[in-house]
């Protein structure tokens, strides 16, 4: 279903938030965004995932008269939101590589003919000469660029395909352009600007705070054990398990199956058509865990992810704030688990020397990667440490694992130095492993054949453990006082600032991670996971209407071919099953149904709550 421009009679911006996508009010810091773009001003937003960046940049574009552009770097993403347009009413289409040429060029005639008020494309679709000198010609009111931060090349998520979008401010001179993302640190949001605007604009920034999400890190130990203890009572609960390589997804997703849990792998190995089964599956799918690369996630707008977890170290602050973003869209409670180890920065540093990029690249990579160690070892609110990166204060969050159990500190100046005379005494050629073999006073082969049994330094550790001494170093390399030397088979060496610390200048402070976990039981013995506890506010018969509700949704959302939260968000469901309407009109003042939703689907959900009631 798709409607022209004509079937949208609204006129203002409250018309169009409360007819088309049936909203009473906006949501802070959306309305001083539309009213800038409405008065020809272009903007680049800041606004946390979930926070309604679309509606920023769909209301003008309905407001205004002519055609909207939305640049968009994911045919999934485009896909979704055009579906969800369509069924509120909208004349949305999309031109990508994913539809046959037929499709596209039936597609840009209906654009052609004013027939389509909202167009999603690609930016190397867009950026043909030939494409921009035919847009040329239309009546372009407002042109919008979502995941503006692959814009810029400071941002770890640059992409070359995005840079040419510079030229659009001089090809559509009086075109005010709505530039959205969710991360940008100040030095990215300087680019972007730069880079974009030719004339006046504003920049808002809404913040970056996600509350519902509680934030937790882990030293890696046996982290399948880890994995899966983590899951046991979220059964029945979607959610996302990061990984670095195709084949840990691949384990992962076995895993998983294995042990009661619905889950699939996806990397960027698979077959397209392949990809997009599993991609559709997991949003339109309770309960599905997806393992995967972070070749997944960006085009994703599932609302009700309740966690995601990352069994390996992202490359980045902005990586893993993106990532964990995923959860919690709906603004219900949700999680974050990440576990890391002294083996996953090394890969991290090895992945950025290794990469054909030149030194001013790998200096940024390297500062990224040493902040996203840094919050991984905060010993304070680790929402404070992920914030702060984004420039933002905020008091302790209560809702992180530091805040639930507060970090006890030692002083690790004794223990530092016991480190530092190891790696000297062995030359400064050894990595993590053999120094603490020396430390803990162990006689393997390699210890015996370096005659390092001999030295003094031998044995001198041994009080701690070898899980508790590789917690110190990953310690000390998180704050600077190590590093590794990638080029000479990881050996760990003294820095400047490591040096320091030996003539008093500084202080080393330490925690010691909890005990190892002893083996978990094997996965034939696991427990089945618990099925995922009930929302507070409904009773037992408002959940039963709400799973029927849910039924009827999915049902409809498959007979569409579009994600069932297309058709209607949970938080709108859940409304209905407490207010159960009896009248078009009551199911009219249900937030999130707009003039043609309630045409469309009114009378079936309707139908249901009399059955219900019956």
């Amino acid at each position: 279903m798709q409607a022209a421009a004509a079937d949208l009679p609204a006129t203002s911006k409250h018309d169009v938030l409360k007819d088309v996508f049936g909203y009473p009010a906006f949501r802070e810091g959306q309305e001083e965004i539309i009213d800038t773009l409405l008065a020809g001003t272009s903007v680049l937003a800041v606004m946390p995932t979930g926070a309604g960046k679309s509606l920023c940049f769909q209301v003008p574009g309905l407001v205004l008269p002519g055609l909207t552009i939305v640049v968009s770097p994911l045919v999934a993403l485009m896909n979704d939101q055009v579906n969800a347009l369509r069924l509120a009413g909208v004349g949305a289409d999309a031109i990508h590589s994913g539809h046959d040429r037929e499709v596209n060029i039936a597609t840009w005639r209906r654009a052609a003919a004013g027939q389509t008020r909202i167009l999603y494309m690609a930016p190397e679709r867009l950026l043909t000469p030939r494409m921009l000198e035919a847009l040329s010609r239309l009546p372009i009111s407002l042109i919008a660029i979502d995941e503006a931060h692959c814009l810029s090349q400071w941002g770890p998520s640059f992409r070359p395909d995005y840079a040419g979008l510079g030229q659009l401010a001089e090809r559509f001179p009086g075109v005010p352009i709505a530039a959205m993302t969710a991360t940008a640190d100040e030095a990215t949001r300087r680019d972007i600007e730069l880079q974009l605007f030719a004339g006046p604009h504003k920049t808002f920034v809404s913040g970056f705070d996600r509350p519902n999400i509680a934030l937790n890190v882990s030293q890696k130990n046996r982290w399948k054990d880890q994995l899966l203890d983590y899951l046991d009572g979220r059964g029945g609960q979607s959610g996302i398990v990061y990984c670095l390589s195709r084949k840990k997804t691949e384990e992962v997703a076995t895993l998983l199956g294995e042990n009661g849990h619905a889950a699939v792998a996806y990397h960027a190995g698979l077959a397209p058509d392949e990809r997009t089964a599993r991609q559709d599956r997991f949003v339109s799918e309770d309960g599905l865990i997806v393992a995967a690369t972070v070749a997944f996630g960006m085009g994703i707008d599932k609302p009700d992810v309740r966690f995601v977890f990352h069994t390996d170290l992202p490359g980045s602050v902005e990586a893993y704030y993106q990532e964990i973003g995923r959860s919690g869209r709906d603004g219900e409670p949700a999680d974050a688990m990440m576990i890391f180890g002294s083996g996953d920065i090394r890969l991290r540093q090895q992945f950025i020397t290794q990469g054909d990029t030149d030194d001013d690249h790998q200096r940024r990579e390297s500062s990224r990667l040493s902040a996203l160690i840094a919050y991984a070892e905060a010993t304070g609110c680790r929402r404070q440490a992920l914030l702060s990166y984004f420039g933002e204060t905020i008091e302790s969050c209560g809702n992180c694992d530091n805040c639930a159990n507060p970090v006890t500190l030692q002083d690790g100046q004794e223990e530092a130095e016991m480190v530092f005379e190891a790696i000297l005494e062995t030359g400064g050629r050894y990595g993590q492993a053999h120094v603490i073999d020396v430390l803990r006073g162990a006689e393997t082969e390699k210890v015996v054949a370096q005659r390092h049994d001999r030295l003094e330094v031998h044995g001198k550790g041994e009080r701690y453990s070898q899980h508790e001494w590789r917690s110190i170093i990953r310690q000390m390399l998180a704050i600077g006082l190590l590093e590794v030397d990638i080029g000479g088979y990881s050996s760990l060496l003294i820095t400047d600032k490591g040096n320091a610390l030996t003539r008093g200048q500084g202080r080393f402070e330490f925690r010691l991670e909890p005990k190892a976990l002893k083996p978990s039981r094997s996965g034939s013995g696991r427990s089945s996971p618990k099925k995922a506890a009930p929302r507070a506010d409904l009773s037992a018969r408002d959940q039963n209407l709400l799973a029927a509700l849910k039924k009827l949704r999915l049902d409809l959302a498959r007979e569409r071919g579009v994600p069932a939260y297309v058709v209607f968000a949970d938080r709108t469901l859940e409304e209905i099953a407490v207010m159960r309407p009896g009248t078009t009109e009551a199911l009219s003042a249900v937030k999130g149904i707009g003039k043609t939703k309630l045409r469309e689907f009114g009378e079936i959900f309707l139908a249901e709550v009399r059955n219900f009631r019956d």
